[in-house]
């Protein structure tokens, strides 16, 4: 599937495409590590959430690269940003660039935030390998909740193409939660007519653990991640455009 470019005629849509190539999303990511690194930047637990104070340079970085999203405050100094538990630990945990507090108790280790997160969330393990699976192929991924699926995925910043997928995440093993979706053909035909409907196909990443616990954010490791794509079948593609008389 090729890129569907944002704008109001060809030209518009041909400046977004090289607006985007010129700045590749590995190479955004990149300065935002380096700048967070640098500013040793710290964000806080807050119930399902992680927030963080920014500054002006660090705004246009989360902005480009898609990170959170910005919480409006009466401070005219500081921009705070809203991180959910997979965009946190993956600039926390991946990228090591983001130092997460606990109300005064100072930094979390990697597993003090694993089983915050986990207890507040049960599927996060799952949730994050898929998140941290897509991120790594430099896909742009946000909350897919307006499309009832758990993420949607972007090439490029949202504001210069359209999101080409809606992400469901399934796992094997006690996470019925996960593992309980598309089990029947009424769930993958609401899937796919709700997403084809808005020009987007189905991806279901099945998180395999093999065997492995989640005592330990050590575990991803270990996981897998089966990519399928699904998509209604038009029969109007499979007609044959020229009927031959053999008559």
């Amino acid at each position: 599937m090729a890129p569907r470019w944002k704008g109001k005629d060809a030209k518009a849509k041909k400046d977004a495409e090289a607006e985007a190539l010129k700045e590749p999303m590995s190479k955004i990511i990149s300065q935002l590590q380096s700048s967070l690194v640098q500013s040793d930047t710290c964000g806080f637990l807050s119930d399902n959430s992680v927030h963080l104070a920014v500054g002006a340079e660090q705004i246009d970085l989360f902005d480009k690269a898609c990170f959170g999203r910005p919480v409006r405050t009466v401070e005219k100094d500081k921009l705070w940003f809203q991180l959910s538990f997979e965009e946190a630990f993956y600039l926390s945990y991946s990228l090591k660039c983001l130092n997460i507090n606990e109300s005064d108790t100072g930094p979390q280790n990697d597993e003090e935030l694993w089983h915050y997160m986990k207890s507040q969330k049960e599927t996060f393990p799952c949730l994050y390998k898929a998140y941290s699976h897509l991120r790594m192929k430099n896909w742009v991924v946000r909350s897919g909740a307006q499309y009832g699926v758990d993420f949607i995925v972007y090439r490029h910043h949202p504001a210069r193409v359209h999101s080409e997928y809606g992400v469901l995440v399934l796992s094997d093993g006690d996470d019925n939660d996960l593992d309980g979706r598309l089990r029947v053909w009424s769930d993958v035909h609401c899937a796919t007519r709700l997403l084809g409907s808005v020009a987007k196909s189905l991806l279901v990443l099945h998180v395999n653990k093999n065997g492995n616990y989640n005592e330990s954010p050590l575990c991803l490791a270990n996981y897998s991640v089966e990519e399928r794509t699904i998509t209604r079948w038009s029969p109007e593609q499979c007609r044959e455009k020229d009927v031959v008389n053999t008559h």
